[in-house]
Order: C-alpha cells, then structure tokens, then sequence
C-alpha cells in the first residue's frame, strides 16, 4: 500500500473547487431552498419579445446552461465529498471494495472514489 499524501491531494482538489465554483457562478445559483443544489440561471425573457428566433435561441441557451450546470454539480460535490473524506481520514479508498485507490488513479482524478475496477458505468 502506498503512502497517500493528502496535503498534496487536499491542495489539488482545493483549486479545482475554486475553479469549478467560479463556472457555476457564471451560469448557476445556490438554490435558496436547498443550499446542496445548483440551479441554472434562468436566461432574462423579454415577454414583449417578439421575434420567435430570439426566444427559441434564450430557451436553447437555459437548456443548455441546465446540462453544463448538471454535469459542473456532480462534480463539485464530488469534490467536496473527497475533501471531507481526507479530513475523515478515508481518502484514496475504493467505495466498493475497501482497498487503496492506485496513487495513478487518484493523480488523473483526485475525486475518484473507486478504483478503476469499480468504476461507476
């Protein structure tokens, strides 16, 4: 088993958050009835609007903002979720089976939480 350095790791995923954090912001706010959701922002609609290309595009925009904030919410709380797990001392282990994530697996995704055995399909 090889040693984790978790500082290095803890470091990694920290800038990442930031990163991640800043993009949502862009697109996205904190839900104000559940602080553990992302909801896009909605894109400003004009009712007095009346060129149907210009609304279809906001739509077409809100929706893919939707998808893009999907994707950025899994993995901002998969991130968060491997912060907590190095303060509890349970980082770099697999979820399903118990064992060392390989350090190679954690450096191309530090919020992996199975090894690549287990990986979620």
């Amino acid at each position: 088993m090889e040693n984790i350095n978790t500082q290095y790791f803890k470091e990694k995923l920290e800038a990442e958050l930031k990163i991640l954090t800043e993009e949502l912001q862009k697109i996205a706010r904190i839900n104000s009835s559940n602080p553990n959701d992302w909801e896009p922002i909605p894109a400003v609609m004009d009712t007095l609007e009346s060129d149907k290309n210009e609304v279809s595009d906001r739509i077409e925009a809100f929706e893919e903002n939707k998808a893009l904030t999907k994707e950025l919410e899994i993995r901002f709380f998969n991130i968060k979720n491997a912060l907590k797990k190095i303060e509890n001392g349970k980082y770099g282990i697999c979820e399903s089976t118990g064992e060392q994530i390989p350090i190679a697996r954690l450096e191309a995704n530090p919020a992996a939480k199975t090894c690549m055995e287990h990986l979620e399909k």
